[in-house]
């Protein structure tokens, strides 16, 4: 492939962890490192090697690249605020993927991929961990029969919220909508107040208070699984792993319930969970979508809006998970088989 993956952000933690990921799939695949500050671009193209670096500027049409070799594809792992990244992507064919957007910003994103439908193929992944939570319960939920209620619980350290631009993605999208996002009973519904306030249980046993919070994951779980039920909250607090006087954890709760395969009641709980915090996780995530866009795994992906989920293999994901130290943990009640 002789032109390159153009990340967005590519110095900041999602970024720099998509393009090291890449960069061990595929050590030929051409990446471009954009950001604002060229200095901090180049040492992580340097770091990864075949990388080049540039500066670019979200606030024109053309994003202030120089059209020289050309790109593959555009992954925006910062918040493409003025749309100037889907839309350089769109006028090129080339392959978009967004992942700061939330359930409460996608709009624009769905009016402009649905104005220009056949301009190429864009990956809406503004789920937690850029949808791996999305594959790790389809993945888990291959021994249901059928699913009724899917209820996922996130822990984020407040140590582990990311680098600047995160820190400022999740602030926008807390202020966009106090309300959560539900499916009950089979309709989507907003709730609010202590309607909306929930718990959630950390690998290690802890409870934290924590929000239901409108995100991605919620219609993307009750679509792909047809489970009348779903919600996803999540609580900012001290991870297991800084208990312990290690680094922050990344921590999510997964609860399913529903019939097996032989018609019998079944409810199970799992935890996603990583040592070394959220990073590696959403960097996954990107990565996964990056190579499945690209063709590098699966056939060709027809232009159009496309979910995680539509398109990547959650048994695949989730051996890609067990490659970067992520596991997923049985529970008995609240505590963790360890």
């Amino acid at each position: 492939m002789e032109h390159s993956v153009l990340i967005m952000g590519g110095s900041g933690q999602a970024g720099a962890g998509t393009a090291a990921l890449l960069r061990r799939w595929y050590p030929e695949l051409p990446l471009t490192i954009a950001g604002r500050d060229l200095g901090r671009a180049r040492r992580v193209a340097d770091e990864l090697g075949g990388a080049t670096a540039a500066t670019i500027d979200l606030r024109r049409d053309d994003l202030g690249l120089r059209e020289t070799g050309g790109h593959s594809a555009v992954v925006a792992t910062v918040w493409d605020s003025h749309l100037n990244g889907l839309r350089y992507a769109q006028d090129r064919g080339l392959p978009y993927v967004s992942i700061s957007s939330g359930l409460v910003d996608i709009g624009p994103e769905v009016v402009a991929a649905g104005l220009r439908a056949g301009a190429a193929p864009i990956l809406l992944a503004s789920h937690w961990y850029a949808g791996l939570v999305v594959l790790a319960v389809l993945d888990l939920a291959g021994e249901f029969d059928r699913l009724d209620t899917i209820e996922v619980g996130g822990v984020l350290d407040e140590q582990d919220s990311g680098g600047p631009a995160a820190v400022a993605d999740l602030a926008r999208l807390l202020a966009a909508a106090s309300a959560g996002h539900v499916r009950r009973d089979g309709v989507f519904e907003w709730i609010s107040g202590p309607d909306a306030e929930a718990e959630v249980t950390g690998v290690d046993g802890t409870v934290l208070p924590g929000q239901i919070v409108p995100i991605l994951d919620v219609p993307s779980l009750a679509l792909a699984t047809g489970a009348p039920n779903v919600r996803f909250a999540f609580a900012v607090g001290e991870s297991a792993g800084r208990r312990r006087g290690g680094p922050a954890s990344a921590e999510v709760r997964i609860d399913l319930e529903g019939v097996d395969r032989a018609g019998a009641p079944l409810r199970t709980s799992h935890y996603l969970f990583h040592p070394e915090g959220q990073r590696p996780l959403t960097a996954l995530g990107v990565a996964l979508g990056v190579e499945r866009l690209l063709g590098l795994r699966g056939g060709p992906v027809p232009p159009g809006l496309h979910t995680p989920e539509a398109l990547i293999d959650p048994g695949y994901a989730a051996e890609r998970m067990t490659e970067i130290g992520a596991t997923i943990i049985g529970a008995h009640g609240d505590r963790p088989v360890l």
